[in-house]
């Protein structure tokens, strides 16, 4: 594989800057927890359906504990005080909650030694059916193969969840290695996770525990036909970030969108509450085996990809160091960056893949998510169909792993069945055609490939080492990312951050550490 000449020292340096914004700031992380990691500690649990007036009992146990000012002990430690006094199953707690005829912070008291004893052993279902998800997926890979190059991922977005299983099975016969099931617009804003199958929506599906079951048993079903696993994605973000993460792990998907500061700059959510919610969510994807996508290729559609490119390359390697810490291995960062540059611009080919296959270097085992051109498709969709052309022309050269298809229709409508077919095409054609370019091709020294890649690796280095001098809270409000300024006190969902009294109790936090870490000595040897 041909590789530009990028200054070693400099890479380095700009990763223990972010490593050390991380450790930072997970130092003020820590004293706190948040009503929506407890609602999926109440998940895992299986507390799960809705009260008589349709409220997800999750919220119904985490609101009462909120109301009475405990729920800085944890929800483990209330639904194992209840569990002891009473001999009822979670479930049958919450239940009890919703009814009115169980208030968690007057059951009889039990010693905190016993608690916790039950806390562990109980946490054991949930890890089990993740545990056994995960050897499903994997025990499907090795029985059907994997794709060597790029996976091929498009998505389908009708807002009827039985519209998109049509559309899914058909994308999949057509060749999609990977589904991505889009969330209904706004959804990322809503304080809890709708209950139940859904048919609708705008712009997308709701994200449902439910939804996701009938996804992957479609994809299940046409993947045996074809003899290959078909991923499934959605989207593990906004308010409720470590409940979809528990969905998703319990449902089996293969994929969630999962990034530390993209509810931040670009759904308003505040700093705080996100920051926490991204550790716990990436600790439960990490245990379930299943790769995350950043949202770097965001930063390109407020702010000019030309200009900008090295703030990508900064939140890469500051997305990195939070998904270490929550003990993700390297082979599921789907760490994320864009094709977005103004085909007005004089060598943007060049630009774009000087900056794909720096990433590449940079991230050696990393799944990286290569995202298509979207900020400058118009109505004119031959010139976008040679528009993802080139990008897939890009992917294949700098071996990129996600390869999210562009579609010629994209500036216009929601993509036809014609419109994915057509992509795939395109992908495929020029996957075979240019198998092996990258690898028998050199990048010439002092080229424009390799100074524009050592131009935006100085200047990612210059905005981590201000972040480390300034502190990542201050940096997002000061707009340094996406050109998008947050308040540190604002934004929604600050109310549901809670602090940590003495005795907080997650018992799930270090078994799902340990799932983790002994994924990673696997990897490493």
């Amino acid at each position: 594989m041909a590789n530009l000449k990028l200054d070693w020292v400099k890479v380095e340096k700009a990763r223990e800057a972010a490593k050390r914004i991380s450790d930072d700031t997970q130092l003020y992380l820590d004293q706190y927890t948040s009503t929506t990691v407890e609602r999926a500690i109440c998940r895992l649990y299986g507390i799960d359906g809705v009260d008589e007036t349709g409220v997800p009992l999750p919220n119904v146990v985490v609101d009462h504990l909120a109301q009475h000012k405990v729920l800085g002990h944890g929800a483990a430690f209330w639904i194992g005080q209840a569990a002891l006094a009473t001999g009822m199953s979670p479930q049958e707690i919450a239940e009890a909650v919703a009814r009115g005829e169980l208030d968690l912070t007057h059951v009889e008291p039990h010693d905190s030694f016993a608690v916790q004893l039950w806390a562990d052993t109980n946490a054991q279902a949930a890890l089990k059916r993740i545990a056994e998800n995960r050897a499903k997926r994997e025990a499907k890979l090795a029985e059907y193969g994997d794709r060597k190059g790029p996976l091929l991922y498009v998505i389908v977005a009708t807002g009827n969840i039985y519209e998109d299983i049509t559309q899914a099975k058909a994308a999949a016969v057509q060749g999609a290695d990977v589904i991505a099931v889009i969330r209904t617009t706004g959804q990322s804003l809503l304080d809890y996770v709708p209950y139940g199958a859904t048919t609708e929506g705008f712009g997308g599906t709701m994200a449902t525990q439910e939804n996701f079951r009938l996804m992957r048993a479609a994809l299940d079903e046409v993947g045996a036909e074809l003899k290959r696993h078909i991923r499934l994605c959605n989207y593990c973000s906004g308010l409720c970030m470590p409940e979809i993460a528990v969905m998703g792990a319990l449902e089996g998907l293969d994929v969630m969108l999962n990034d530390a500061l993209y509810g931040i700059l670009f759904r308003d959510i505040n700093m705080q509450r996100t920051l926490i919610d991204q550790g716990f969510s990436r600790m439960v994807n990490s245990a379930a085996g299943i790769i995350i996508n950043t949202g770097e290729d965001n930063y390109l559609t407020t702010a000019d990809a030309f200009e900008e490119a090295h703030t990508v390359l900064a939140s890469q390697l500051i997305n990195e160091q939070f998904a270490l810490k929550a003990g993700m291995p390297e082979e599921q960062m789907g760490l994320g960056h864009a094709f977005e540059m103004d085909p007005e611009l004089e060598n943007s080919f060049l630009y774009e893949l000087a900056q794909a296959q720096m990433a590449r270097q940079i991230f050696p085992k990393a799944p990286l998510k290569y995202m298509p051109p979207t900020k400058f498709k118009t109505g004119n969709i031959f010139f976008g169909h040679v528009q993802d052309a080139l990008f897939n022309m890009i992917t294949v050269t700098s071996h990129q792993r996600i390869h999210l298809l562009g579609m010629l229709t994209e500036a216009i409508h929601t993509p036809f069945l014609s419109d994915r077919a057509l992509a795939i095409e395109n992908a495929r054609y020029i996957a075979r055609a240019m198998k092996d370019f990258g690898d028998d091709i050199d990048f010439r020294d002092g080229g424009i490939m390799e100074t524009r890649a050592n131009e935006v690796l100085d200047k990612a280095l210059e905005l981590l080492l201000g972040i480390q001098r300034d502190g990542l809270f201050r940096t997002i409000e000061e707009g340094r990312f996406g050109g998008v300024k947050r308040p540190f006190d604002g934004g929604k969902g600050l109310s549901g951050v809670v602090h940590k009294e003495d005795h907080y109790m997650n018992p799930f936090v270090p078994y799902l550490l340990a799932a983790g870490k002994s994924t990673q000595e696997v990897s490493n040897e």
